[in-house]
């Protein structure tokens, strides 16, 4: 999600205190440049152009694991200006072509999308890989983010550099509480690599910036809530639209102290309403955000403008780069050769398909734009505290948020988008001169999605939960990306999708499979000063036959058998001894154990050597895990299952 703006121009990572300080003097002309400009209305206020970028994961065709040869498939597509890298080496973006809001723009903008979608899908197939769009891959790993996945380009290293360098701990911390918990630390900020996206633009007029920066914060809840996409990270059932908290927390430079002082994060909804102009937004930015990245800048903006040229503004552009509001504002240059000014919408998930995707532009820009004609200061009517907690729950809850809407009113978000939004959505389409026809497809693929209360985030938790149920998670992942793959093929909005089945997935492949994949990650545990009658009633109530014993910092440091708990309660029954025996006096100390990057092959090798039910695994001696027989049975149950029917 790298500012594309950046990848115009050679960016390199501040090197001393006199590059940083050159840079900022060129950021500050910049700065009074666009005043200047504002002042003097030389923007493209006469037109209302939309754009758009899409963001894919790329896969392997055959484990559906991602793939990092994203490279490879730029190679092979030279020819084709419009396909760009992205962060990490499982990623690719391509950028659509603006265009004006009217006519067939939004059936133009998805014949366009699909063109250059089956032409990666072409391509990289010939590499035995293909294109996937949604929000967060389901068969992600946090071991697929480290920086040896980055994209093997200096503007993407100069930034992972400067964020840790911001660094006020000692790592990055995840925290999302859902269904299920995510709670690790992660040593590189390309945890951001996780999320996919299909950002929007939207060209407006300087005079009413303002106001349309305003609504657009206002809608950021409701039209997420539509339109979420990404509940699934690592396994675990978190968020609607879990890529909310997942790039906020990746690029968190901050750490928790004893102290309430605030420090905003690089990623935000923001913190007030825009009162007078779009440099408030560029002031605050450079105020609280350190520089981050220069840039070779060669023109001086102030000199430009004194001779009446429009000046790049590219040390501003690269700064706005590496601030990530949700909502953001930018700055180009029409064909025309006026500046001009867009907000752009970074909310939506990529996928579910792009008939979704393409959907969800036409209602945001047309509740914009509906809006606008009758709300000329939508600050009158909502308070902004109420605006940020509509955008926090509707990430985490999605299409069942109830939000805060005009006069204090509570409405649940499918009776607000149903009733209120998509009228005003028809009616600043049509004002535009978009076709009915574009306006009836589109709109109603949202208003079906809503009566149908499935969006991209319900049907991907539904088929999950139901998957999980029936086989191991690595399997049910693979088989939830099989279905994201084969249904974005037919294009038929995601509110149609059917729940797969196992029997969906034509082969499954064990091959390659980590024990980090498999292993049991919900582990009772006891440690040594613990009484033996305690452990037997925890393996009674739970039905264990082995439990970990760790150290109070979480390394393994032995294991007790129940045939030895079993062997202790016989012999205390003819023992005359008042000694009181505790767990260290049973377990077997340095158990064998597995690392957790080791593959199943190798752990069910040490198991049947051993004659083992139970193998620890850790990282770093810390216990992380179990690989059990049930593991094993269940994920050798599946394998008999697609032999008998393949």
């Amino acid at each position: 999600m790298i500012s594309k703006h950046m990848g115009e121009q050679k960016v390199t990572k501040v090197s001393s205190k006199k590059h940083r300080q050159l840079f900022v003097q060129q950021l500050l002309k910049d700065v009074s440049s666009l005043e200047y400009m504002l002042d003097s209305e030389w923007f493209d206020n006469d037109v209302t152009r939309i754009g758009a970028e899409q963001e894919m994961t790329i896969v392997d065709a055959k484990t559906l694991k991602p793939s990092l040869r994203a490279m490879e498939v730029i190679e092979s597509m030279k020819e084709f200006p419009w396909l760009e890298t992205e962060l990490a080496k499982f990623n690719l973006e391509i950028n659509l072509e603006p265009q004006e809001l009217r006519g067939d723009c939004f059936s133009t903008m998805a014949r366009e999308t699909s063109y250059k979608m089956n032409t990666i899908a072409k391509h990289a197939a010939d590499l035995g890989i293909k294109p996937i769009l949604t929000g967060i891959l389901p068969t992600l790993r946090k071991d697929h983010l480290h920086l040896d996945n980055l994209t093997p380009m200096k503007r993407y290293k100069a930034l992972m550099e400067s964020i840790n360098e911001q660094l006020i701990g000692s790592d990055y911390e995840l925290k999302i509480v859902g269904i299920d918990e995510l709670r690790l630390r992660h040593d590189s900020p390309l945890l951001e690599a996780v999320n996919t996206s299909f950002q929007v633009h939207l060209q407006v007029s300087q005079h009413n910036f303002v106001q349309m920066y305003n609504l657009a914060q206002v809608l950021c809840g409701p039209i997420m809530a539509a339109a979420a996409n990404s509940p699934l990270v690592f396994g675990r059932r978190l968020w609607h639209e879990s890529r909310i908290a997942m790039f906020q927390q990746a690029l968190d430079t901050r750490t928790a102290q004893s102290h309430l002082r605030e420090r905003s994060p690089r990623v935000s909804f923001g913190k007030k309403w825009l009162e007078d102009s779009v440099l408030e937004i560029y002031r605050e930015d450079i105020a609280r955000f350190r520089v981050l990245l220069s840039a070779d800048v060669e023109e001086d903006s102030l000199q430009m403008i004194k001779k009446k040229l429009v000046p790049k503004l590219r040390a501003l552009q690269v700064h706005n780069g590496t601030v990530y509001r949700w909502n953001r504002p930018c700055y180009g240059i029409s064909p025309n050769g006026k500046p001009h000014l867009r907000i752009e919408n970074r909310v939506f998930s990529a996928g579910p398909t792009v008939q979704d995707e393409i959907a969800n532009s036409a209602f945001w820009l047309g509740a914009m734009c509906g809006m606008a004609q009758e709300i000329p200061d939508v600050r009158k009517l909502m308070s902004f505290d109420d605006a940020t907690d509509n955008f926090i729950k509707s990430a985490r809850f999605g299409i069942d948020t109830e939000l805060n809407w005009f006069g204090e009113n509570k409405i649940p978000a499918t009776e607000l988008c149903l009733n209120e939004l998509l009228p005003f959505a028809r009616k600043g389409l049509k004002s535009h001169g978009v076709n009915q026809d574009d306006i009836d497809h589109y709109l109603g693929i949202i208003q079906e999605r809503l009566e149908n209360h499935q969006t991209g985030a319900r049907w991907m938790l539904r088929a999950y939960t139901s998957l999980k149920n029936k086989t191991g998670e690595d399997e049910a992942r693979v088989v939830l990306t099989s279905a994201l793959a084969e249904n974005q093929i037919s294009d038929l909005p995601v509110h149609k999708w059917p729940l797969p089945e196992l029997s969906d997935l034509k082969s499954y492949s064990t091959k390659n499979l980590r024990v980090s994949e498999v292993m049991i990650t919900d582990v009772f545990t006891v440690q040594e000063d613990e009484i033996p009658e305690l452990v037997a009633r925890m393996m009674d109530w739970n039905h264990l036959y082995h439990t970990p014993v760790e150290s109070s910092k979480g390394q393994l440091i032995g294991m007790l058998d129940g045939r030895v708990l079993l062997k202790y309660f016989v012999d205390k029954k003819h023992s005359r001894s008042k000694r009181l025996t505790t767990v260290g006096d049973l377990m077997q100390r340095s158990p064998i154990h597995v690392d957790h990057d080791a593959s199943v092959k190798e752990a069910v090798q040490i198991m049947r050597q051993n004659s083992m039910g139970c193998l620890p695994v850790t990282k770093d001696e810390e216990l992380v895990g179990l690989v059990t027989e049930s593991t094993i049975v269940k994920l050798s149950h599946s394998l008999l299952e697609r032999l008998d029917n393949p």
